[in-house]
């Protein structure tokens, strides 16, 4: 993935976890990958992926599970932009 980092990066790592749900590379119910691990994986700074989950998640992409993690929703009800 191409990082522009004269602007805010997040923005593109939002849009390429979108990107990867919608294709079903994170499948609905399943655990989404942890912070660190994204972070070491596209080479930023575990804070900016999760100001990225955090986009998903009010979104509705992503819930979180207290002990557990964080997993992939469900398209709601008519969505149809997703698979």
């Amino acid at each position: 993935m191409d990082l522009d980092r004269s602007r805010p990066v997040w923005p593109k790592i939002a849009d390429e976890l979108r990107r990867r749900i919608d294709a079903g590379v994170y499948a609905a119910g399943a655990r989404f990958p942890a912070v660190v691990d994204l972070a070491a994986e596209l080479d930023v700074a575990p804070s900016t992926v999760q100001k990225a989950v955090a986009a998903l998640r009010t979104e509705g992409r992503l819930y979180t599970v207290l002990g557990q993690g964080s997993f992939v929703a469900a398209p709601a009800e008519g969505d149809t932009s997703r698979g």
